[in-house]
């Protein structure tokens, strides 16, 4: 059974970081790519930063390059996205999703197959 599961969501301050997880179960870890995705209520998804897990090539969207960064750990198949410098208009759902042909389109969600249930950031003073 296919399994993702975020977490390290919460509330933080404005400038704080945060880091985010997403355990993975149910399939094979190296053959995917992970990617991270958010979305506000009464907006559609979008994409954040994705990771192929073979050969640990990444990339960001143009907002999401300088203050997040993703990574993963194979001895746990466990991906993580660090936020930085976290800003009010981060607050969003965040979800990771799991990619079988790796590649890691940020700008179409239905590429991803698998999703997990999400974790609420929410960045306010």
């Amino acid at each position: 059974q296919v399994q993702l599961v975020e977490s390290g969501g919460g509330l933080v301050q404005p400038g704080e970081s945060l880091r985010l997880s997403c355990a993975t179960a149910g399939f094979t870890f190296n053959d995917y790519a992970i990617g991270w995705f958010r979305q506000v209520p009464g907006k559609e998804r979008e994409g954040v930063s994705c990771i192929v897990i073979r050969d640990g090539s990444t990339k960001y969207t143009d907002s999401a390059r300088g203050r997040f960064t993703i990574s993963k750990d194979n001895t746990k198949n466990t991906v993580y996205l660090q936020i930085d410098d976290l800003k009010p208009e981060d607050t969003a759902v965040y979800y990771c999703a799991a990619d079988r042909f790796r590649l890691c389109v940020l700008t179409d969600a239905d590429v991803f197959d698998y999703w997990g249930q999400g974790a609420q950031v929410t960045v306010s003073s």
